[in-house]
């Protein structure tokens, strides 16, 4: 699929975000101007890795559905990277650690086959049974339960959960669904998939803003201050209800959704989302590090900013798969 045979909600749901991101880059700017003493160093950089993920993610959608799942197979690659540099493995391993990376490009050649069957099993079974084995023929026992249960936790989210969004690409409706599909549009028909990824990606990152303007503005209770103590009982609930509300007219505008389908998907993300992020923090906290890396000046690493994703990606894929 090319830029041109995209659905054309798709088209104008990317235009709205670049719009959205002039806005902000025109709020630093005019930040700067006004309180010249205020450092908006971090804000800035925020809005500018916003630009680069938006326009590369945008960028490879329009490619085709190769880049966009080459696209994903990268981010996974760098997060699983940084993973591992947060948790070192053993010395020994080097070679489980090839094997290990190889996964990446056959669990995503798979997704672009469209082997579901195969996809949904490769890592949690298959890898599963095969990294000890590989790991038996090195003979270092010292240490095993943690390299082991580190590589294969690490697959499982940087690799196995966020491979649904690039699933998500390439679904389409079975002949017999529970639900009759809602399409926006012939060309939304054609290739579902499109609408239902920017969808996913766009109400997870809507949902990870919603909840920290709630929890900023009238958050006092925390949830979990031991894990992450800015998060609050008013950005979590504030949070999953505007992804909701959202999600309800962005949904039957570009994807198969229904409003109530779409709202359904939308509690999914703001609760997925959310337990995600507080997931990935309890990691951050026990390895005592406050982000996962600084590959995203503003963000933090890959990971920090995929957290939610890895949580919501996979949720999505089975509601969707399991309507229709």
């Amino acid at each position: 699929m090319l830029f041109s045979e995209l659905p054309v909600e798709v088209n104008w749901t990317l235009a709205a975000v670049f719009a959205c991101l002039v806005f902000a880059s025109a709020v630093t700017v005019t930040l700067a101007k006004l309180k010249p003493d205020k450092d908006s160093a971090e804000l800035r950089d925020r809005v500018r890795t916003w630009w680069m993920i938006v326009v590369l993610f945008a960028a490879t959608l329009w490619m085709g559905y190769a880049f966009a799942i080459f696209f994903f197979a990268f981010v996974s690659y760098l997060a699983f990277k940084e993973l591992l540099s947060l948790i070192p493995t053993r010395r020994a391993d080097r070679r489980v650690l090839f094997w290990a990376y190889l996964v990446i490009p056959a669990q995503y050649a798979m997704v672009y086959l469209d082997w579901y069957g195969v996809v949904i099993v490769f890592i949690p079974v298959y890898i599963f049974l095969f990294l000890p084995v590989r790991m038996l023929m090195i003979g270092e026992t010292e240490g095993y339960l943690r390299a082991y249960g580190t590589l294969h936790w690490g697959l499982m989210t940087t690799v196995f959960c966020l491979s649904h969004a690039a699933l998500l690409l390439m679904f389409q409706p079975r002949d017999v669904t529970r639900l009759e599909p809602a399409w926006p549009s012939e060309a939304g028909a054609l290739h579902p998939g499109a609408g239902l990824l920017v969808f996913l990606v766009l109400m997870t990152e809507v949902n990870d803003i919603a909840q920290f303007l709630w929890g900023k503005s009238l958050g006092r209770r925390k949830i979990a201050p031991k894990v992450s103590p800015g998060k609050t009982v008013v950005g979590f609930v504030g949070g999953a209800a505007t992804t909701a509300a959202l999600a309800m007219l962005l949904g039957p505008a570009i994807t198969l959704f229904t409003w109530q389908t779409a709202a359904g998907a939308g509690l999914i993300i703001g609760v997925a989302g959310f337990v995600g992020d507080l997931a990935i923090s309890m990691l951050k906290r026990d390895l005592g590090v406050k982000d996962s890396g600084s590959t995203l000046p503003g963000h933090g690493g890959v990971l920090d900013r995929i957290d939610s994703l890895i949580y919501t990606a996979p949720l999505i894929f089975h509601y969707v798969f399991f309507l229709y």
